[in-house]
């Protein structure tokens, strides 16, 4: 256990407890999370035995009253003796217990078969893991399961924990366990918890609390010849950049509110060794941003504006950066600047019209001049600041060729049946996957940045660092309302390289 991180270490607790046999009580405890008065319950895990069948235990999470309030319990575990330490339990299930009886609180129910763990002992951070997952634990039933005399003491402080770096770190190894498939699950399962959480301090108005614990989960892999960064964020714990129109009503708000940004960057690398310098050239493979329901279609439609009413990705940035720059000698982009064509037709017509013998001649005359652009809805941008390669892709209202995240559409355009935000999802011309999201890769977007290094570097492991932002825009899809809104999140992750 980190030294940062106030969670106790359940871990050596349960490797340090006797043989069950050798028990005075059926029963042992250790506090999780205390009160911040002695005069309020404090938040418990303990370990039972059956009094008739002593190999088999069951660990509880408990609200410590006069008469403990269960919050949640395992399934019956045994260990492989009576009188051995409590360590020869399975806890290989005892894992998959704890992780699947998370991913059970969200209402998309989803099959749990992929989840195969690997055994126990070849897992090098076994003890990190298994306290974060108690952790983790802690915190879901805290929010769902907690009575209030005991709640918000043991969310606030156990948010806290989850923000440490220790627990993000820890978080990252799981994930690797897991599995991506089970990585997904488990982050809309958290993420579902955080938004319930949050938007229960909303309806409160306690401002002052309105942060998630964890605003967003990132994670980067670098390995041969590839990067990778994913993120997750629950839409309610992004920052609004702008919005308009008011406020949004409650069925509005839970349908914008009950989603999260999974976004997914898949960088290609490669390492060319010249006589007299080195060149690494950095590849898009994928970069892939989805808004994913948090809830199911019928809750969405019971409670919310309906499940087409969502944020979409309106502005995405990547900057890579080397966090040394002693060896960079230059920076080159593959992409020039935006020239697009431009097609111009020119039609003209005069009509005119006169009526005598009225005394009041009259005549009108009308002229006609028609311009086409072709303009793609994402617009894609390579630049350099420094030793820095970005990419960025924009949005663009495809009527009148304005980048969304800037700007906002009129009234009359919200109103209109057929602009191009309207039906967004179903469109054959909609600028989003079918699913809501966005995929640029490299069939189109298959762009580099080359960096020029010194041969000084040569053997050296350098560092990149890679920081993003992405936007994500609401307009009315087919609810009626004039409300309009951006929000923004920014993510920064350590890539590696080594240059041999």
């Amino acid at each position: 256990m980190a030294p940062n991180s106030s969670f106790p270490d359940i871990w050596g607790w349960i490797q340090n407890l006797p043989p069950p046999t050798q028990w005075q009580t059926n029963t042992k405890f250790i506090c999780i999370c205390s009160s911040s008065t002695s005069s309020q319950p404090s938040l418990e895990l303990s370990i039972s035995k059956n009094p008739i069948h002593p190999s088999s235990l069951h660990f509880s999470i408990l609200a410590n009253f006069n008469l403990p309030v269960s919050l949640w319990t395992s399934k019956p575990l045994k260990s492989t003796t009576t009188n051995t330490p409590i360590l020869a339990i399975d806890i290989s299930k005892l894992l998959t217990n704890i992780i699947k009886d998370i991913l059970k609180y969200t209402p998309i129910k989803n099959s749990n078969s992929f989840l195969k763990l690997p055994d126990p002992n070849s897992i090098p951070d076994l003890k990190d893991i298994v306290n974060f997952l108690f952790l983790a634990l802690s915190f879901v039933v805290s929010i769902y399961e907690a009575p209030e005399d005991i709640r918000c003491d043991s969310i606030n402080t156990l948010k806290e924990i989850l923000a440490c770096s220790w627990a993000r770190e820890t978080s990252k190894k799981l994930m690797m366990l897991m599995g991506s498939t089970a990585e997904e699950q488990w982050m809309r399962s958290m993420n579902l918890a955080i938004t319930n959480w949050m938007t229960e301090l909303q309806a409160l108005s306690r401002s002052a609390a309105l942060k998630a614990p964890s605003p967003m989960y990132s994670s980067a892999i670098s390995n041969l010849g590839f990067w990778k960064v994913q993120l997750y964020c629950p839409m309610i714990a992004m920052e609004i950049d702008k919005c308009n129109g008011g406020q949004e009503d409650q069925r509005l708000a839970f349908s914008l509110n009950y989603h999260q940004i999974e976004g997914v960057i898949q960088l290609n690398y490669q390492v060319m060794v010249r006589e007299k310098w080195i060149d690494v050239l950095v590849s898009i493979d994928n970069v892939r941003c989805d808004v994913i329901r948090l809830v199911n279609d019928i809750l969405m439609k019971e409670r919310g504006a309906g499940s087409d009413e969502k944020h979409f990705p309106s502005r995405i940035s990547l900057q890579l950066t080397p966090t040394i720059q002693t060896n960079i000698l230059s920076v080159s982009v593959s992409r020039s600047s935006e020239n697009p064509a431009r097609e111009i037709g020119v039609e003209r017509s005069i009509e005119g019209s006169f009526e005598p013998p009225n005394p009041h001649i009259g005549i009108s005359v009308s002229a006609g001049e028609t311009v086409t652009t072709n303009l793609k809805p994402w617009k894609f941008e390579q630049s350099v600041y420094g030793s820095s390669g970005a990419f960025n892709w924009f949005l663009h209202d495809s009527i009148n060729g304005r980048e969304v995240v800037s700007s906002k559409p009129s009234k009359c355009a919200l109103l209109r049946p057929k602009a191009w935000f309207k039906n967004r999802y179903s469109s054959a011309y909609r600028p989003f996957t079918r699913s809501g999201g966005v995929i640029f890769a490299g069939d189109e977007y298959g762009e580099s940045v080359l960096w020029r290094l010194g041969r000084g570097a040569m053997g050296e492991t350098m560092e990149w660092e890679a920081k993003g932002w992405i936007w994500v825009t609401y307009w009315p899809n087919k609810y009626k309302t004039f409300y309009t809104e951006t929000r923004r999140l920014e993510f920064r992750e350590i890539l590696r390289l080594n240059l041999a």
